[in-house]
This record gives C-alpha cells, sequence and structure tokens, in this order.
C-alpha cells in the first residue's frame, strides 16, 4: 500500500472521527445555535485549519513518501512545476518544498473560506425559504458538510487526473473564473428567487412522498409502512446542489494556487468543516460586510488570470508566497472597508 493512500486514509479517518464527535456527542440534541457555541466552534475548526500548515510545514513530504532528490523533482514535476529550488542539499530541498506545500495550503484554505461567504449567503436563502425551523438548522448543516466533502473528494481528484492528461483545461478553468469575477464586479444585486420554486425541489415531490410537516426533526420516517420524506430532505437537496453549483467556482481557483489533490483536498475539507459554525455565527451580519462581494470578485479574477499565465509564472519569478499576500490583504481591505463605510439603512 502506498503512502498516499496510507497518508489519505489516516486523514480521512480523523475528519470522520472529528465529525461523529460533533453529531454523536455534542449535537446529540437537536437545539438552536447560541452565538456562544458557534464562537467556541469557529475557533476550534479555525484553529484546526491554520494549525494544518504546520503539519505540512515539517511532514509535507511524507504525503508523498518521498525519500530521494530523484522521487522530489518528479513530484514536483507533476504537481509544483513553479517551484524553483534555491539550495542544493536534499534536505535543504525537501525543506523548501514543505514551506512551499504549507503555503500552498494556506492560500487555498483562505481563498474557500472567502468563496463560501456567497455559500452561507444561499445556506440562509434556502433555510429561510423553507421556514426551516432553527433546531433544525445543524442537522441540516451537518449533513450537508458531510456530503460537500464526498462530493469534492470525487472532483477534485477527476480534476486532477484530467489536468495532467490535457493540461490545456487550465486555460478553460482561468477564462471561466476571469468572467466570473468580472460579472460578479459588475453584476446588480438581483432579488433572491424563493428556493420553493426551483425546478429541482417541484421535481423531487412528484417523485416521492412528501409531508409538509417539520416535527419529525429527521429527514424520513414511517408512515404505515410507507416511507415518508420531511421538508428537511428536500432543503438537504437543495443544499448539496447549491454546494456542487460552488464547487465550479472553488476547486477550480485552489487549482491557481497547487495541482496537488492532497493540498486542494486538504484546504477545501478544513474550509468546508467550519463552514456550519461561520453560518450561525455571520448569518446575521453577513450583509453587513459589503464589501466582500467585490472582494470576492477580484479574487476570482485573480486566481482565473494566474491560471491563464500559468506557463509564464515561473519564468517571472512568482513565488507561492505572493498569493497568500494578495488573498490576505483583500481580505483585510474588505472586511475595513466595510466597517469604515457601512451600507447606509433605507429609512421607510
Amino acid at each position: 500500500m502506498s503512502i498516499e493512500i496510507i497518508s489519505m486514509a489516516v486523514f480521512l479517518a480523523f475528519i470522520v472521527g472529528v465529525l461523529m464527535i460533533d453529531l454523536v456527542f455534542v449535537g446529540r440534541k437537536v437545539h438552536i445555535i447560541s452565538a456562544k457555541e458557534a464562537i467556541v466552534w469557529s475557533v476550534v475548526w479555525i484553529s484546526l485549519g491554520l494549525s494544518f500548515y504546520f503539519v505540512l510545514f515539517y511532514f509535507g513530504h511524507l504525503l508523498h513518501g518521498i525519500t530521494t532528490p530523484e522521487e522530489l523533482r518528479e513530484i514536483c514535476r507533476l504537481y509544483n512545476p513553479y517551484l524553483e529550488f534555491k539550495t542544493n542539499t536534499f534536505d535543504q530541498m525537501l525543506a523548501e518544498y514543505r514551506k512551499a506545500q504549507a503555503i500552498n495550503y494556506l492560500s487555498g484554505y483562505f481563498i474557500e473560506k472567502t468563496l463560501s461567504i456567497d455559500n452561507i449567503f444561499v445556506m440562509m436563502m434556502i433555510l429561510t425559504g423553507f421556514s426551516v425551523p432553527q433546531k433544525d438548522y445543524k442537522l441540516i448543516l451537518f449533513w450537508g458538510i458531510f456530503g460537500a466533502i464526498v462530493l469534492r473528494f470525487a472532483f477534485i481528484f477527476a480534476g486532477v487526473a484530467i489536468i495532467h492528461r490535457f493540461e490545456w483545461v487550465l486555460f478553460v478553468f482561468g477564462g471561466f473564473l476571469l468572467y466570473q469575477g468580472i460579472k460578479i464586479l459588475f453584476e446588480k444585486d438581483k432579488k433572491p428567487k424563493d428556493p420553493k420554486d426551483s425546478k429541482l425541489v417541484k421535481w423531487v415531490s412528484r417523485h416521492i412522498n412528501v409531508t409538509t410537516e417539520y416535527g419529525h426533526d429527521s429527514f424520513w420516517f414511517r408512515e404505515k409502512g410507507k416511507l415518508v420524506f420531511t421538508p428537511l430532505f428536500l432543503v438537504l437537496i437543495m443544499i448539496e446542489f447549491s454546494d456542487l453549483i460552488f464547487a465550479f467556482d472553488s476547486i477550480p481557483a485552489i487549482f491557481a494556487v497547487s495541482r496537488d489533490p492532497y493540498i486542494v483536498f486538504f484546504s477545501n475539507v478544513f474550509a468546508i468543516l467550519g463552514l456550519r459554525a461561520l453560518f450561525f455565527l455571520l448569518a446575521n451580519l453577513i450583509n453587513k460586510f459589503r464589501f466582500l462581494k467585490p472582494g470576492v470578485a477580484l479574487l476570482l479574477v485573480f486566481v482565473g488570470a494566474k491560471l491563464l499565465f500559468h506557463k509564464n509564472l515561473r519564468d517571472w519569478g512568482f513565488q507561492p508566497e505572493y498569493s497568500l499576500y494578495f488573498i490576505g490583504t483583500v481580505l483585510v481591505i474588505s472586511v475595513l472597508l466595510s466597517v469604515l463605510f457601512p451600507k447606509k439603512e433605507v429609512s421607510n
């Protein structure tokens, strides 16, 4: 069994274990998440995500089982062709490689966190549109996030395989992200559609037996021997579908940072894990950060441009940390501008 498979198995076991602790012990009772609980869990997930930077910084070479200079060069050729070593000894080159991996992970993590702001807004719209009781939010978001991890796993490793075989796909990704960024930057705010009017919801409702009651606090139950689905099941489908749409933005965006499937997957998973706590923390504040939307648009334009010019980055001396600096600067400026120039309340 290869070291890559073992590393991924250990990581997935850790993630599943943490999720089960959250579901079985912390979330064993259906309840409304308080602001205090949301803050605590946000700190926990963000701390886990940031601490993984140090795991990669000191042990990142173990992901691919690198033991020789030849293996290091081959892994860099496959997954990090932009890395240009400044040292000659194997140990020093490994240190450079681990540092680049750690920085790429952190850049991907912050990109995914930023893009998830829009995802939170859509989740909030779906939950309120279906009039879901607040005590059921935690259950819905838990399984929504679990499903998102499974979808991202399939998308990322399929995407890496496609890129290795057809590198021109990176130009397609770059053009798509550039278009999305410009579109978000200049489009006017639209009134959100009622999620109940979705064609997906109407199609599912025609093919399964759905009740209108939320009283069971579950996705389905049996009545007179027949399986009956609750509205929570429709909400879960909508959330999974919305994440599928967002994946078309976020995954190509992280490919602009790294082609290593493990780095892309790790950054996605750690960002997604904290999405539920972030939802409860930001649900009532999200509209106050008015400059986050143009910030997200600017990030999409940046990563799109990186993909379009990926063959020139090495010649231009572009270093992995430059992406991190740019992402951090955009985030800080977006938040500061939102605080300094809040949206004016419209008086009746």
